[in-house]
């Protein structure tokens, strides 16, 4: 876990953070299945980097039980 991520900024159904491979942040939101679908999507919105530095590719983080 990335102890960077500071979930008290988050929305409060966001339930993972990361980095993209163009150096923007983004919360994902509790995933949806739509209607009469067999799939799901999770809504992004952008969020702070907070001053994360590695790789994109390792910034995805959870967000911790409460």
């Amino acid at each position: 876990m990335h102890q960077h991520v500071d979930w008290k900024e988050a929305p409060k159904s966001a339930r993972w953070w990361a980095i993209d491979a163009n150096g923007y942040a983004h919360w994902f939101l509790t995933p949806h299945v739509v209607s009469f679908t067999d799939f799901w999507f999770a809504e992004e919105v952008p969020a702070p980097t907070f001053g994360y530095r590695d790789v994109w590719q390792k910034s995805l983080t959870e967000r911790p039980p409460t």
